[in-house]
C-alpha cells in the first residue's frame, strides 16, 4: 500500500488496490440492478423498434440498348449521340418532376400516399428520386460509340407489388422514351436534309438558267480562245519582273560606286587643302571634313533609297515618311558641321597669314614631301578605277532600259488583246464556278437524303437500335430492409455495454470498504473475525418487495411492448 501527502489540503491520499476476479464479481453482484436495467431496456427498445420499422421491398429490372442490326459500313447512322448519352438523357426526363408525379398519382399505384396528405407533393417527388429510385448504367463489350449498353432499374417501396408495378412503369417510359427520341432525331434530320436539298436545287436551277442566257447572249465573244494569250502575257510579265529585278541591283551598286567615289574625292580635296606645313592644325579640319564626307555619304544613300521607294510606293507610305525625316536630320547635321569647318578654315587663314609674315622676315627651305605624293597618286587611280566601274555600270542600265521598253510593248499589245474579253472571262468563270459549286453540293445533299431514308426505313423495320429487356421486374418475396435481427442485438449490445459504465461509475465513486481484503490493505492491521451487518427485518422485506414489484411491473410492461410490436408486424407486415 502507498500512500502521499498533499502540500495543499493535508489530506492522505491512498490510492485504489489491484481488484482480482473475485472483486470484479463482487461488483457486478452489488450493481446487478444497473446491469440488468439497461439492457433489459435497451432489448425492449430495439425490439419494439425493429418490429414497427416497416418492410422495405426493393424490385429490380434489367435493359440493354442493342446496336443496328445492319453494319454501320452499309449504312451510316445519322445520330450524333452515344447510347450511354442517350440513355443518360432518357433518365432525366423520365425522373423530371412531371413524370414522376404522374407515376405516384397514377390511381393503379397511387404511392407515398400519407407523405402526400402531410408533405407538399415536391418533397414526396425529391424523396422518391434521390433515395427509393436507382438507375445503374453498364457498358457491355463493344466498339466505340456503337457498344451495347446495360443499365438497371431498382426501386424501393413498403408494397412490393407496387414496387414491381413502379419498375414496370419506368421500364415503359424507358421505352416510349427511347423510341419518341430516335422519331424525334430522324424527323429533324429529315426536315433539314430537305430544305437544304430544295434549297440547292432552287439555287442550281437559276445559276443554269444565268449561264445559258449569258452564252446565247454572248456568242461567237466566250474566251474560251484566250488561254493563249494570258500564258504569253504572263511570261513577259516574269520578264519584266527579272529585267526590273536587274534594274534594282544596278540602282545600288551605282550607289554604292558614287559613294566611293565621293570619299576618295573627299580625301583627295584633303591632301589639296591641307600640307605639311599646317600640320599642328591640320588634324582637326582633316577630322571635320571626313565628319562632312559621312554625312554626305549617308544622305546621298538615303536620297538614293529614297527615290528607288518612290518608284513603287506613294507620298503616304510610312517608309517614305520615315526616310524623308532621316534625310532632313542628315542635312541639318551637314549644315551645322559645314558651318564650324568655314569658321574653322577661317581662323585657320588667319592663322597661316600671321606664319607668312613671320617666315617672309626668316625665309626657310620647304622640302618635298614623297610620302604624301604617293599617296596622292595612288589615291587619283583608285578614283579613276571607281568612274571606269561607274561608266559600265551606267552601259549595262541603258541596255536593260531598251529591252524593258520592248517588253513593255509586246505587254501592252497582249493585254490589248485581251482587253476587249477580260470583263467577259472574269464573268463567265464566276458563273461557271458557281454552277459547279453549285452542282456539287446539290449532290452531296442528295446522297445525304438517301442516307436519311435509309435511316428512317431502319427504324420502321425496327432494325436500327433497339431497347431490349434482360431481366424483368422482380417480385421481392423477402424484404430489403430493416434487418430486424441486426438491430435487436446492437441494441442489446449497447444497452448491456451502457450498464457496465454505469455500474462502474457507481463503484469509482463508492469510497467505503467493501470486503476483508479492502480492510485488510487500507488498514493493514490484521482481522481477527468479522461481524455481518444487521438490519431490521421489517426494513428489509419492504425493501425486496419494493424492488421484486419494480423488476415485475417492468418486465410486464416490456413483454406488452415487445407482443404489441410483434402484432402489428405479423397483422400488418409480415405479407
Amino acid at each position: 500500500m502507498t500512500a502521499s501527502v498533499s502540500p495543499t489540503s493535508g489530506y492522505v491520499a491512498i490510492s485504489r488496490r489491484t481488484l482480482d476476479l473475485e472483486d470484479y464479481i463482487d461488483v457486478a453482484r452489488r450493481n446487478v440492478g444497473w446491469i440488468v436495467g439497461p439492457t433489459l431496456a435497451g432489448i425492449v427498445i430495439s425490439i419494439v423498434v425493429a418490429f414497427l420499422l416497416p418492410n422495405v421491398y426493393v424490385s429490380q429490372a434489367e435493359m440493354q440498348i442493342t446496336p443496328a442490326q445492319i453494319s454501320e459500313s452499309i449504312v451510316k447512322t445519322t445520330t450524333n449521340t452515344m447510347l450511354t448519352e442517350r440513355i443518360l438523357q432518357m433518365q432525366s426526363e423520365i425522373l423530371s418532376r412531371t413524370s414522376l408525379s404522374n407515376i405516384i398519382q397514377d390511381p393503379r399505384l397511387d404511392l407515398y400516399k400519407s407523405d402526400r396528405a402531410s408533405k407538399p407533393l415536391e418533397d414526396v417527388i425529391e424523396t422518391m428520386r434521390t433515395r427509393d429510385i436507382t438507375i445503374k448504367i453498364d457498358s457491355l463489350p463493344g466498339e466505340g460509340a456503337r457498344r451495347a449498353s446495360a443499365f438497371s432499374i431498382k426501386f424501393s417501396y413498403p408494397d412490393r407489388l407496387k414496387a414491381q408495378q413502379t419498375v414496370q412503369a419506368l421500364m415503359t417510359k424507358f421505352e416510349d422514351s427511347n423510341q419518341a427520341t430516335q422519331a424525334t432525331q430522324q424527323k429533324v434530320v429529315n426536315n433539314y436534309v430537305h430544305d437544304e436539298l430544295s434549297e440547292a436545287k432552287a439555287k442550281l436551277d437559276q445559276l443554269n438558267e444565268q449561264l445559258t442566257k449569258f452564252r446565247v447572249e454572248n456568242s461567237g465573244k466566250l474566251p474560251e480562245q484566250s488561254n493563249l494569250n494570258i500564258a504569253q502575257l504572263t511570261s513577259l510579265q516574269q520578264q519584266s519582273n527579272a529585267i526590273n529585278d536587274s534594274l534594282n541591283r544596278l540602282a545600288q551598286d551605282r550607289v554604292q560606286l558614287d559613294t566611293q567615289l565621293q570619299t576618295l574625292e573627299g580625301r583627295l580635296e584633303l591632301f589639296d587643302m591641307f600640307d605639311k606645313e599646317t600640320a599642328p592644325t591640320a588634324p582637326l579640319a582633316r577630322q571635320q571634313n571626313e565628319q562632312l564626307l559621312l554625312l554626305n555619304r549617308n544622305i546621298d544613300n538615303t536620297e538614293s533609297t529614297l527615290a528607288q521607294m518612290l518608284k513603287t510606293y506613294n507620298e503616304n507610305y510610312p517608309d517614305i515618311k520615315d526616310a524623308k525625316a532621316r534625310l532632313q536630320v542628315l542635312r541639318d547635321q551637314r549644315d551645322e558641321l559645314q558651318k564650324k569647318q568655314d569658321d574653322e578654315q577661317a581662323r585657320l587663314q588667319e592663322a597661316a597669314t600671321k606664319e607668312a609674315a613671320k617666315d617672309s622676315q626668316n625665309p626657310a627651305k620647304k622640302t618635298t614631301n614623297f610620302q604624301t605624293a604617293q599617296s596622292l597618286s595612288a589615291l587619283q587611280g583608285q578614283i579613276d578605277s571607281t568612274k571606269a566601274l561607274i561608266k559600265s555600270k551606267e552601259m549595262d542600265r541603258a541596255n536593260l532600259m531598251k529591252q524593258q521598253q520592248a517588253n513593255s510593248k509586246q505587254i501592252d499589245n497582249y493585254q490589248a488583246k485581251l482587253a476587249a474579253t477580260s470583263g467577259i472571262e472574269a464573268m463567265y468563270a464566276e458563273l461557271i464556278g458557281n454552277q459547279r459549286a453549285a452542282t456539287e453540293k446539290y449532290q452531296v445533299l442528295q446522297s445525304k437524303q438517301e442516307l436519311t431514308e435509309q435511316n428512317g426505313e431502319l427504324l420502321q423495320r425496327k432494325a436500327g437500335e433497339q431497347l431490349e429487356v434482360l431481366d424483368p421486374p422482380s417480385l421481392p418475396s423477402q424484404p430489403s430492409k430493416p434487418n430486424r435481427w441486426l438491430i435487436v442485438g446492437a441494441g442489446a449490445a449497447i444497452s448491456f455495454i451502457l450498464g457496465l459504465v454505469v455500474a462502474g461509475i457507481r463503484e469509482a465513486k463508492d469510497p467505503s470498504l467493501k470486503n476483508l481484503k479492502d480492510v485488510r490493505a487500507y488498514t493493514n492491521l490484521p482481522v481477527l473475525s468479522s461481524i455481518p451487518l444487521l438490519e431490521n427485518t421489517l426494513l428489509v422485506r419492504r425493501k425486496r418487495r419494493i424492488a421484486y414489484l419494480a423488476w415485475s411491473a417492468a418486465i410486464i410492461v416490456g413483454m406488452l411492448a415487445i407482443s404489441g410490436s410483434l402484432y402489428y408486424y405479423y397483422a400488418h407486415l409480415a405479407i
